[in-house]
């Protein structure tokens, strides 16, 4: 009887691991979101491109830039953790365009490229802040500083622990 009650335990917590795939199917949504800001932005931008100032442009490329990087990261998510903690996909397998990074990266490799993702998607922000200086406050740009200070910081700290936690496990 009690073999029994744990093994149905252990097949209820096995199988609540789909309980991410709405979170995933909805990232898949996220990207969607992307997509058309993107577009839209193009479509918004691209007539005014011969009057702007090279900044503006630079200001233009750096939302595309940044909309790309959460792109990738959402994308990266959503391979790494549906492979990692729902399945296995399938359909990846036998396909010439699976990235040769898919079926790879760990929870741990995640985190590092998580957080470098995010000291990217903030240094472009505040590349894009330092190009229009009149649309922020100094206290905002102060912030924007140290925010992003804070973020290489813990970046840093998170590949140190890292490597510390890789050095002293048992091969």
């Amino acid at each position: 009887m009690k073999k029994n009650i744990e093994k149905n335990l252990e097949q209820l917590i096995f199988a609540s691991r789909w309980l991410l795939a709405p979170v995933y199917i909805a990232l898949c949504v996220s990207l969607i979101t992307i997509t058309v800001k993107v577009i839209q932005e193009m479509v918004h931008e691209i007539p005014l491109i011969l009057s702007m100032e090279v900044s503006e442009v630079l200001v233009f490329v750096l939302h595309v830039l940044d909309l790309a990087l959460v792109g990738n990261l959402v994308l990266m998510i959503i391979f790494a953790g549906y492979e990692n903690f729902v399945s296995k996909i399938e359909s990846a397998r036998q396909s010439e365009d699976k990235p040769s990074w898919m079926g790879k990266v760990d929870f741990s490799g995640m985190k590092l490229k998580l957080v470098a993702s995010i000291v990217a998607i903030s240094g472009i922000n505040l590349l894009e802040a330092f190009l229009e200086p009149k649309s922020y406050s100094e206290d905002e740009l102060m912030w924007m500083v140290i925010l992003h200070v804070v973020f290489v910081i813990s970046g840093v700290l998170l590949a140190f622990m890292d490597y510390i936690a890789s050095k002293t496990q048992p091969h």
